[in-house]
């Protein structure tokens, strides 16, 4: 799933209240009693079964829901999000910094105090122009492809370029080594919520060019890499100037992490469900439509945590391509496609419910409403009426794991009815994102995701749909709609006062962004993560897109 992004136009009011919401108008990601919910010990190792490799070890590349926690591990940011089950994970904590954040001018100007004995993984002291420099480093327009917040928010020359190839960007201050004072674009309160986003990142320095960052991190949190085989394996281990008095948040009970990618899907819940050997100290992603009634029995139960991810699956309808450009196309496919089909393809009702609204029930202010019921005889009228009745070929970009294969071929199954012929492009998954985010190497259709940064449709609806900022890389706007109407109401809905006032209108404009049909609400998926029995302290985060909140997790009984 691919995270949320601020956008230019946000103001004050939008966001004021949201840091600490938990989840709006739906029920959040628990995990079970005992189990892997009870307190982990300190030592061992915590394995990951892991299908693909992580996007990018650079985090202003990378920007994803499974790599943003990952990121955790190894980067300390001057905010974060809170340590803990369902609405502490939304919450915003300091974490470089002494607080949240002292806002001047109208909260235009953010200033931050670092705390002492702050240290790079090779003793390097944290300063406030690491501070500077690895912000910055998310204008480069090679490296900083990932979340859009640092551009959209920071105030900067038009032609700034990064430090690499433009040098210190003066909007950022550093008035002594613990100081760092922040000039934004605009008055915007919720800050602190933006800087826990994983592209502001310290680093030393003039480091981390030509990618650097992707095969050699610079660890500022508990642990460092230690060896990293792309698409093979990753080793993380202590870094022993990390300062445990200074960090209230990460529990860092393991000695070491090990990832193993490339694992066949099918044979990574089977590992888990046998849990033996260093399995039993492993976690994984959500387990496989297939292995959901092999979860019933009591002593895999234990060990299971499940809940809505707080994410939307859904196909975007790239409106610049032809046919797809037409209204009436988009809204006959919407129209075609049996949603129940496509729940059935993500493994039933355990793993997902059937989606209708752009914005998931997670989000507060949402619309419970479905725009476009399942109705071929509807869809086939549509397409006549774009003078389409014999139907047209499309070209459908997915990802290769099992869910997403079967959920392409639902939608060309579905679609065939109506004399659409779906091609189907797999795309591995860890380039996936930035093949989509890319206009020039886009498709007719993609299947992908979206999950907000808060509990708001402010960071869901804008970045997806306000067509000012469709960019030529990392765009979030697969659909490239760019309408003026949409556009104007973002500004209008930014520009409120009153918080419920704003999210409430976010839910009308969900609606008035599906009569324009510009993708298919497919889906709300649900994780169900089964943890090996020796793995402790574990509890779904709604911050990471209900995944196991990686700065907690350890093992019950440690093994050298």
């Amino acid at each position: 799933m691919r995270r949320s992004a601020a956008f230019a136009s946000l103001t004050t009011a939008v966001l004021l209240a949201l840091t600490a919401c938990g989840g709006g108008g739906g029920a959040p990601a628990t995990g079970s009693s005992g189990g892997p919910g009870a307190p982990a010990a300190t030592g061992g190792t915590v394995h990951f079964l892991a299908n693909a490799d992580f996007s990018h070890l650079d985090p202003a590349r990378g920007w994803d829901g499974g790599v943003n926690n990952f990121y955790r591990l190894i980067y300390r940011g001057l905010t974060t999000f809170g340590a803990g089950p369902g609405a502490e994970s939304t919450k915003i904590v300091a974490d470089l910094a002494t607080d949240t954040g002292k806002p001047s001018d109208n909260a235009k100007t953010w200033t931050y105090t670092l705390k002492d004995n702050l240290f790079f993984e090779d003793g390097t002291p944290i300063t406030s122009e690491a501070v500077k420099f690895g912000f910055s480093r998310a204008f480069d327009p090679e490296a900083g492809i990932g979340s859009p917040y640092a551009r959209l928010l920071l105030e900067a020359p038009k032609d700034y370029k990064g430090p690499y190839l433009s040098g210190d960007l003066d909007t950022i201050e550093t008035p002594d080594a613990k100081t760092v004072v922040f000039h934004l674009k605009k008055p915007f309160a919720d800050f602190p919520s933006a800087l826990a986003m994983v592209n502001f990142t310290p680093f030393p320095k003039g480091t981390g060019a030509a990618a650097a960052f992707d095969t050699k991190p610079i660890a500022s949190g508990p642990y460092k890499v230690a060896s990293y085989q792309r698409g093979v394996s990753l080793k993380l281990v202590r870094n022993p100037y990390w300062k445990r008095e200074t960090d209230s948040l990460r529990a860092a009970k393991p000695d070491a992490f090990e990832w193993t990618f490339g694992l066949d899907l099918a044979t990574i819940d089977e590992r888990m469900l046998a849990g033996q050997g260093a399995d039993a100290d492993a976690i994984a992603a959500s387990i496989q439509a297939q292995t959901v009634a092999r979860v019933q029995t009591p002593q895999i139960k234990a060990r299971t945590l499940s809940g809505l991810n707080g994410c939307t699956t859904y196909m975007g309808l790239n409106t610049t391509k032809k046919h797809l450009s037409d209204v009436r196309v988009r809204q006959a496919i919407n129209h075609a496609i049996n949603k129940d089909t496509i729940v059935a393809g993500m493994g039933g009702g355990t793993l997902a419910q059937k989606g209708t609204s752009i914005q998931p029930p997670t989000v507060a202010g949402r619309v419970d409403y479905d725009p476009y019921p399942y109705d071929v005889e509807k869809a086939r009228q549509l397409l006549a009426e774009a003078g389409l009745a014999d139907g047209f070929t499309m070209t459908l970009d997915s990802r290769t794991t099992p869910k997403m294969a079967a959920v392409a071929v639902a939608i060309q199954e579905a679609l065939k009815q109506v004399k659409i012929d779906v091609k189907i492009k797999n795309i591995d998954t860890s380039t996936f994102y930035e093949v989509i985010g890319t206009p020039a190497q886009q498709n007719d259709a993609a299947v992908t995701g979206w999950c907000p940064d808060w509990a708001s449709g402010a960071t869901f609806l804008p970045p997806l749909f306000d067509g000012r900022n469709i960019t030529s890389k990392g765009n979030a706007n697969i659909a490239q709609i760019d309408d003026k109407a949409i556009n104007e109401r973002i500004d209008e809905i930014a520009a409120m006062q009153d918080v419920q006032q704003a999210n409430a209108a976010y839910g009308e404009l969900d609606k008035q962004i599906m009569e324009l049909a510009p993708v298919v609400p497919l889906a709300y998926e649900k994780v169900v993560n089964v943890a090996g029995a020796n793995i402790a302290g574990a509890y779904l985060s709604n911050a990471y897109s209900a995944g196991i909140d990686l700065v907690s997790v350890g093992l019950a009984k440690p093994t050298k």
